[in-house]
């Protein structure tokens, strides 16, 4: 029978665990095989798949073949036939050409019978007696046991594919061996090799030698394969014989609820008995539904443990993604934070920075102002108070009074007072207002025409710079004769500067007040030229637009 042959599955996969040195390390393996040990293959299966998962995370690809060669032998022996022979497959892909360990070997040799049995199920008798000659090939050759067992197996195919003489030659071997159960396995087998083949061969001493031996032995499965044996040889000898190992059969398989051999007595005792055909008819059909629903039912359910298990991986993948994903996000805030803090120094320091600019250069506006509106208006009010013996006292204090309301604008910060003399006037007014028994100011060409178009601004910065060089004319040149020459060409003024002292030295050019007066000209988009190689005196040439 083919059931008989399970057997060594169970001593190959017992066998290999010896071998695994990494079994206290896996606990779902652990499991795993506690479970197919207590015939609980449904759990056996969930944990081998689980401990392939997990060897498979720490590239371990032995323990994800054997894991998977136990699934596929579960798998088998549930009727999942073809899932047991993908699963056979996949647990061979796992070995590499690089592992020739007798593990290994012993994976590969177990999942090609596993495959051979699955096939033979299939009555796809080629392939399983293919299946079985590469087993063969992986087994030890000191393990004579398994040896032995696949002698037999390939010579069950054999029969079947109608190759008796060579399944004889495999059987003489397999019948060596010193097992009990593998000898009467092999034993029956033979006599029915030898009496198929040839019609004239008594093979009862043989047979029923062999189902003794396994009376004896309280093999189930193996009197059934006997029992099917003896009815198949008296079919046509003797027909009430026949039918009487067939109920034999039958009510062995019912007691070792094996529907496969229910199932093959019963389509015996139907031919052989035709009175009872629509009873035992029935009987046959209800076994036979139950079976092949059970066999979906295990194919389902294989499938959904491994969508589960799979499922399950995704899900820790997932969580292990969303741990890293948040483990970055807070990196990232992290980052951001620090970054943001910095940032934050940063606009703070530039801030400040600026803030010292604004205020320092309030401070310099401020001193400007100081100096051109106040410093300047007093020294000019002082210059003419010095020089003028017929000065106007009332106008000396008026101008006085405008100064002090100037500073108080800049005190304040308010815009410079407005006042409705025309500019040229100013002008004559202030070059007038340095004139001295030993300063003569001459002035020319200012008309209010000039003037004409000329912003407040532009005039405001123009009587400054005009001012400031008064002051230093006063101060440094000793000049006796100043001269100021306006012109108008176009939209330009051209003011030309001239004094006969001793000239101005560069770096009292350079210093605050002249200064000022380049950065002012600049402001209105103009040109300032000092000229102080003369050789005497000191020349200033400025331009500027009228707007």
């Amino acid at each position: 029978m083919k059931k008989s042959i399970f057997l060594l599955l169970v001593l190959i996969i017992v066998s290999c665990k010896k071998n695994n040195v990494n079994e206290g390390i896996n606990v779902n393996f652990k499991k795993a095989t506690i479970y197919r040990d207590s015939k609980s293959s449904d759990s056996a299966f969930y944990y081998f798949n689980l401990a392939k998962n997990d060897y498979l995370t720490i590239h371990d690809s032995i323990g994800a073949a054997r894991s998977l060669a136990n699934m596929a032998i579960i798998q088998t022996e549930k009727g999942d036939f073809f899932g047991g022979i993908e699963a056979s497959l996949e647990s061979n892909k796992a070995i590499k050409p690089e592992h020739s360990d007798s593990l290994s070997k012993k994976i590969m040799a177990a999942n090609y019978n596993n495959m051979a049995i699955a096939s033979n199920y299939l009555k796809n008798y080629e392939n399983a007696f293919n299946y079985y000659l590469q087993a063969l090939k992986y087994i030890n050759q000191k393990d004579t046991i398994s040896k032995y067992i696949y002698f037999n197996n390939i010579g069950d195919v054999l029969i079947t594919l109608g190759q008796y003489k060579n399944a004889q030659n495999y059987l003489n071997e397999a019948i060596k061996t010193k097992d009990t159960l593998t000898y009467a396995r092999a034993l029956n087998n033979l006599a029915k090799a030898k009496y198929i083949g040839n019609k004239d061969y008594n093979p009862l001493p043989e047979l029923l030698k062999a189902l003794e031996i396994r009376r004896i032995s309280n093999d189930k499965k193996g009197q059934n394969s006997s029992f099917e044996t003896l009815s198949s040889y008296y079919l046509d000898k003797d027909p009430n014989t026949s039918l009487l190992f067939a109920k034999k059969m039958l009510t062995v398989a019912e007691e070792d609820n094996s529907p496969d051999d229910q199932i093959l007595a019963l389509e015996r005792i139907i031919t052989l008995e035709p009175i009872n055909y629509l009873k035992n008819f029935q009987k046959l059909k209800y076994i036979n539904d139950s079976l092949q629903t059970a066999r979906n039912q295990a194919k389902n359910q294989f499938a959904i443990i491994r969508f589960d298990v799979e499922k399950l991986k995704m899900e820790n993948t997932k969580k292990e993604i969303d741990l890293l994903r948040r483990n970055i996000g807070i990196a990232t805030l992290s980052l951001s934070l620090i970054g943001g803090m910095f940032w934050y120094r940063r606009r703070k320091k530039r801030l400040q920075q600026e803030k010292e600019i604004e205020i320092k250069n309030t401070q310099l506006k401020m001193s400007k102002k100081v100096h051109d509106v106040v410093a300047n208006g007093i020294y000019q009010v002082m210059t003419k108070i010095e020089n003028q013996e017929n000065f106007d006292k009332n106008k000396a204090l008026d101008e006085l009074e405008f100064v002090y309301e100037k500073s108080r604008d800049i005190s304040y910060e308010k815009a410079d007072t407005i006042d409705n003399v025309e500019f040229a006037e100013k002008i004559f007014h202030l070059i007038d207002s340095f004139k001295s028994d030993y300063i003569k100011p001459f002035l020319t060409g200012n008309s209010q025409y000039i003037w004409i178009g000329v912003n407040e601004t532009t005039q405001n910065e123009v009587f400054q710079v005009i001012r400031e060089l008064l002051v230093n004319m006063k101060k440094h040149s000793q000049a006796s004769l100043v001269v100021f020459k306006f012109e108008k060409n176009n939209n330009l003024i051209h003011i030309q500067y001239k004094d006969n002292g001793i000239g101005i030295p560069g770096e009292i050019i350079h210093g605050n007040g002249l200064s000022n007066t380049v950065s002012r000209i600049e402001k209105i988009k103009g040109t300032i030229i000092f000229d102080n190689t003369t050789e005497k005196g000191l020349k200033v040439n400025i331009s500027f637009p009228t707007s």
